[in-house]
């Protein structure tokens, strides 16, 4: 399929890029890798007539410690992120999540921003930032402002960013001691496909008691937007690490959810799988054995 037609901006800082979008509104969208923009382009599901390019605004790109936090430049891609020796030091659960995006030319291209920015309930790195309790750094003309990532998703595809804001960067607190993670990520078939369930899970646990201390737990495409699942997670909280408890509260997790049927996978067993991949990922973060499944 052909593009139609767009006129193609190539600013060098963050000023121009306000200016732009303070000038040209509805009719411009933002691009940096395009691996998602460009296919919505093709098959005509969105026909902006101005382009304005992110890539050259290195200052976007980076990964760095800050004290105890993490930052990460909108413009990181995937395959930095999968490769970054910082997120060893804490924040592994990113790194392997950004593993699971796509093909390796994909992360070669895709951003962490356009990655969340595209409001998908899918996205393959939101869950695992939800329950690293991440927030977003969104910059315009009138000035900067952070909020949680849990109140950055208001609908499938849809953000609270408003028209003439641009995702700065993202701001990762660094996990709790005696912390452990897993992600797992169900889809048709094992890689480059998109999930139809996704399970991001961290705990932290009691060395001396045995017990939970804090269970997080995000989902993927199973409600409107990546959703943190509370009411299950409070479950956990001061009970002993014990097989039978984690698979009766896994199966509480299936109530929090909302999920739709298409044509990837109905409803029924998208939140059936929920309580699979719960189950299996607190026990992955545990150290205990799950299936070979591949997921």
């Amino acid at each position: 399929m052909r593009l139609n037609r767009f006129e193609f901006f190539n600013p060098s800082s963050l000023l121009e890029i306000f200016d732009l979008l303070a000038r040209y509104g509805k009719d411009v969208r933002l691009i940096a890798g395009g691996t998602d923009l460009l296919v919505q382009m093709k098959q005509k599901l969105v026909l902006p007539q101005k382009l304005i390019n992110l890539l050259a605004l290195p200052g976007l790109r980076g990964i760095e410690r800050d004290g105890d936090s993490l930052r990460i430049g909108a413009l990181a891609r995937h395959a930095d992120i999968e490769r970054s020796t910082l997120l060893k030091n804490g924040w592994k659960l990113l790194a392997l999540a950004a593993h699971k995006i796509g093909s390796p030319q994909i992360r070669h291209l895709g951003t962490l921003g356009g990655n969340l920015c595209n409001g998908s309930p899918s996205a393959d790195t939101a869950s695992p930032l939800l329950v690293l309790k991440a927030q977003v750094c969104l910059a315009s003309g009138r000035g900067e402002r952070r909020l949680p990532l849990e109140s950055f998703f208001t609908g499938p595809g849809e953000t609270v960013l408003e028209k003439d804001e641009v995702l700065k960067e993202v701001i990762v607190p660094k996990p709790p001691v005696n912390s452990s993670f897993s992600y797992l990520k169900l889809g048709r078939r094992k890689s480059m496909d998109l999930g139809l369930v996704s399970a991001a899970v961290l705990l932290t646990v009691d060395p001396g008691r045995g017990s939970f201390e804090e269970v997080r737990i995000a989902l993927g495409s199973v409600s409107p937007t990546p959703i943190r699942i509370r009411e299950t997670e409070r479950v956990f909280e001061g009970k002993p690490v014990d097989e039978d408890m984690i698979r009766q509260a896994a199966g509480l997790a299936q109530k929090e959810c909302q999920p739709i049927s298409d044509i990837r996978a109905s409803a029924e067993y998208r939140r059936e799988m929920v309580k699979v991949l719960v189950e299996r990922a607190i026990k992955a973060a545990l150290g205990l054995p799950i299936p070979p499944t591949g997921i």
